[in-house]
């Protein structure tokens, strides 16, 4: 499905940009760039899509988004993030920008395996790297020679990390049709809008302009994933926030994210996760002290 290319503005005293986003879903559409964005989460959560993979997103997440590869960050709506006033640091830059020549040096092999490793995106924590996080901190205010300095220090600790955690999966390709550009928002928007919800095949392929039989044909062509597995994720991540907040039970979760029975809600949760919703739970919920 079509993603929208996005421009991204530099200042032509910077070779590369650095910015601060404190408003949520500045950039809530599919979209790609052939700049690599590095872009830090200090505040908010919500959804995030990167190539074919879909996951929460919250305070602490750093990721890496290779060139072109489509991507996707939807925040929570305020009422869900209340006064935690999100914002996030976002660094984009060519993978080229300091020559072709200098990123081929065998000192800088260990930078061109986290570029490598980017075309599928890298979903870090800044818990699991401290030193990453500071050092993306420091480059937002950084001036003159520091600024390449502390992206070559970013870029070398991120392509050391041993096992880095890839998102998009190994065989996801994207072909860029123009006629797709505004159908994949349209798509994303009302699965967003009405995933707690029974979403009828007739309706949302009505949305995207198709017949029931094309849509499914085109949503797996484009995703190699059925529409329900799509919306599956969804309701799975907005589950795994619930369970975070742990504020309701696990029944009410079930039918709070869109699904209608207990049994459904169990496999399917474990299926994307790995883990039942009472194991996820569990992970998140204050150690005793004795």
């Amino acid at each position: 499905m079509k993603p929208e290319l996005l421009k991204i503005s530099t200042q032509s005293t910077r070779s590369f940009s650095v910015r601060q986003d404190m408003l949520p879903n500045i950039n809530s559409r599919w979209h790609y760039h052939p700049e690599i964005e590095l872009i830090y989460f200090h505040k908010g959560s919500g959804m995030q899509f990167v190539g074919d993979s879909i996951k929460r997103f919250g305070r602490g997440s750093i990721v890496m988004v290779g060139a072109n590869l489509p991507h996707y960050w939807k925040y929570d709506d305020a009422v869900q993030m209340r006064s935690e006033n999100p914002y996030a640091t976002v660094i984009h830059f060519f993978e080229d920008f300091w020559s072709r020549t200098f990123l081929n040096l065998p000192e800088n092999a260990i930078i061109k395996h986290a570029l490598e490793k980017a075309g599928r995106g890298i979903d870090i924590e800044a818990k699991n790297e401290p030193h990453i996080a500071r050092l993306i901190n420091q480059l937002a205010v950084a001036e003159g020679p520091s600024r390449i300095i502390f992206l070559m220090e970013i870029l070398a600790m991120i392509g050391s990390i041993s096992n880095p955690k890839l998102l998009s999966s190994i065989g996801f390709t994207y072909n860029f049709e123009e006629a797709d550009k505004h159908r994949i928002n349209l798509i994303y928007d009302y699965s967003f809008a009405h995933f707690k919800d029974k979403i009828l095949l007739e309706d949302i392929a009505e949305i995207a302009n198709l017949t029931p039989n094309s849509f499914c044909r085109y949503f797996k062509a484009k995703t190699s994933k059925t529409y329900l597995q799509f919306v599956n994720e969804i309701r799975v991540g907005h589950a795994c926030k619930l369970l975070i907040e742990d504020e309701i039970s696990i029944k009410q979760i079930c039918y709070e994210s869109g699904f209608n029975n207990f049994a459904s809600f169990h496999s399917t949760f474990k299926s994307i996760t790995g883990k039942t919703p009472l194991s996820y739970k569990q992970i998140f919920m204050p150690k005793a002290i004795f």
